[in-house]
């Protein structure tokens, strides 16, 4: 016998008064706190105001379908629910459980048939598959972090840094660079959606970005590695923004593709320039082709580059550009303008459907050159 679940709350919904006192007296004696309710409307009333972590639930209800009762508490609930029927046939079973169920019960019943059922249900505690759940999340975040870069890349006279908050213990956010002779390659992607199938296209994405480092015409291994990513994105229904550069540190030259991102940005003296997308998004329009741009950073100018999560806490475009703008300019440091960055997106609203998205930044700052004397 498992220990009595003292502190628990049943509900027990059922139209026949002899059944319903009977359900009521056995779960009670395994140390459930019971409430009754003789129609379905009374019944999820009684789930919703008092909470439960068991419902018996009688399938032949006066006002309610019991498979609807059960529909509409799996709503809200996610309390063991034992259905309790006179219908005959496997349909009605699969279908219930199909709806949420944990088990039936047929009429007539025992009391002891009753506990022994109830006692099945809660040796098997959904706890545990949370738990397995969240251990899954924590080890694909560590595997997601462990990807990134651990520490920025010394490159004489630039100050590089980058920060990556997902809106979930995983996303599909990513940063990463490289260094490549005579210079250094940044790269921000955007993965559609959220969560762990947004994170596995990233994961994708980097691993063949990767694999192109050493091609030195950029422009080519781009288009490479974008043919490379096309089939496995329409097979997955994604598509990824991708903003991917190349500086040249001797001339301070940043070749550079836009693959529908738009958040590359070239703040400088003057103000802040927006950084012209050179095509769609990878895997939104198979076979592109995508226009390279080019700019030069002076002494004291940055590259940054955010995703889209920052685009939640401003009304336009426009306005969050100005923002990073200003950020960058107060910043000490690249590290101190990605925090800034991250910082300027806790005021986004939660999304409807859950939390908002991934915020990534990566910034590129020139060092300004010593004053003559100093």
């Amino acid at each position: 016998m498992t220990p009595s679940p003292q502190g628990r709350r049943a509900v027990v919904i059922e139209d026949h008064d002899d059944i319903r006192n009977l359900l009521a007296q056995t779960i009670g004696m395994r140390g459930f706190a019971v409430t009754t309710a003789a129609t379905g409307r009374e019944g999820l009333e009684a789930v919703r105001r008092d909470g439960a972590d068991l419902i018996t639930l009688d399938l032949n209800l006066p006002d309610l379908d019991g498979m609807e009762v059960c529909r509409r508490v799996r709503e809200f609930s996610d309390a063991y629910l034992l259905m309790v029927t006179a219908r005959p046939g496997e349909i009605d079973r699969l279908e219930g459980l199909e709806l949420g169920a944990d088990d039936y019960i047929s009429k007539p019943f025992s009391p002891r048939e009753l506990q022994a059922r109830i006692e099945a249900m809660f040796r098997r505690p959904r706890a545990r598959a949370e738990q397995a759940d969240a251990e899954e999340l924590r080890r694909a975040a560590e595997v997601q972090r462990s990807l990134l870069p651990s520490a920025a890349p010394v490159v004489a006279g630039y100050d590089v840094a980058g920060a990556c908050r997902p809106s979930r213990s995983v996303g599909g956010d990513f940063f990463d660079w490289y260094a490549t002779e005579g210079g250094l390659q940044v790269s921000l992607a955007d993965a559609m959606g959220k969560g762990m199938g947004a994170a596995l296209i990233a994961a994708t994405v980097r691993a063949v970005l990767r694999s192109a480092a050493g091609q030195p015409d950029m422009e080519r291994a781009f288009r490479d590695t974008c043919r490379h990513l096309e089939n496995d994105l329409d097979h997955s229904g994604s598509f990824v923004t991708l903003f991917h550069a190349r500086l040249d540190t001797a001339r301070g030259v940043v070749d550079y593709v836009d693959a529908g991102h738009g958040l590359g940005l070239h703040v400088h003296g003057d103000g802040v320039a927006r950084l012209r997308p050179g095509g769609p998004p990878v895997g939104a329009v198979p076979g592109t082709s995508w226009t390279p741009g080019r700019f030069a950073l002076a002494p004291g100018d940055a590259l940054v580059v955010v995703s889209d999560g920052l685009l939640d806490a401003y009304e336009d475009v426009d306005e969050a550009v100005h923002a990073v703008a200003e950020a960058t300019s107060r910043g000490a440091d690249a590290r101190a303008v990605c925090a800034a960055v991250l910082d300027l997106a806790r005021g986004a609203a939660p999304a409807a459907d859950g939390p908002g998205d991934d915020v990534t930044a990566v910034v590129l700052r020139r060092l300004p050159e010593p004053r003559a004397g100093a």
